[in-house]
């Protein structure tokens, strides 16, 4: 069996997979990382029949490891409230996300004796992705906290392609650290990790049908920063 096939990710659709990522939430964002005072607020009940919103759950031999949240048109208006303050010059922020549908990706979160094992946070995003690009979105944006021990900034920007747009000092999670906003066009990153780092490329896609990939080659969409 390869690694990636010992990882199994679900789409968290009922309270006994919901009850194993809150495992890997307590361990990481509560015991490890202290961001919160209470999981049960970091996923909610309500999550299991919403629309706009997706979690996923990874398994290692048995035992979940991982879990992912993707929200579908996030309301980036809060981002304002905890001041987000733009740093890409002549970005119009309003005028992107009317042109552009956002999923924000977070609640990213692996178990600490298996974030050495990639195959794990793959096998999330590849999931996450393939909903994603399914339900016809264009772009994610996250925010990953400024020189956190474990922040995927480095991953994220030189593998992946996300571009920082803003920053901000507050946010939900219970973190000192300032946020950096990041924005990734999702047909870009398909073509330059496809063109580029063909492993990543082949784990991310894995399994995807004709459609999925048709989808992504009808033309890239620039993601343009002025």
């Amino acid at each position: 069996m390869s690694p990636l096939e010992q990882v199994q990710v679900r789409r968290i659709l009922n309270e006994a997979d919901r009850a194993a990522a809150m495992e890997v939430l307590k361990a990481t964002y509560l015991k490890e990382k202290h961001w919160v005072a209470d999981v049960e607020k970091v996923f909610e009940p309500g999550d299991l029949t919403n629309d706009a919103v997706s979690w996923f759950v990874a398994f290692r031999q048995g035992r979940p490891v991982g879990v992912l949240r993707i929200l579908y048109e996030p309301p980036l208006d809060l981002y304002k409230a905890y001041g987000f303050k733009v740093i890409v010059k002549g970005l119009d922020l309003d005028r992107f996300i009317r042109e552009n549908r956002i999923a924000e990706i977070g609640r990213f979160a692996v178990v600490p004796e298996h974030r050495r094992f990639p195959f794990v946070a793959g096998a999330l995003m590849r999931a996450a992705s393939e909903e994603t690009v399914r339900r016809g979105f264009t772009h994610y944006v996250t925010d990953i906290f400024e020189g956190e021990k474990h922040s995927p900034y480095d991953f994220h920007t030189r593998v992946m392609g996300f571009v920082p747009v803003a920053t901000h000092d507050t946010g939900e999670l219970n973190c000192p650290n300032r946020r950096i906003t990041l924005v990734l066009d999702l047909k870009q990153a398909y073509h330059r990790i496809k063109k580029s780092k063909k492993w990543i490329f082949r784990l991310l896609t894995d399994g995807w049908d004709d459609e999925l990939h048709r989808k992504m080659e009808e033309g890239v969409n620039q993601y343009q920063t002025a």
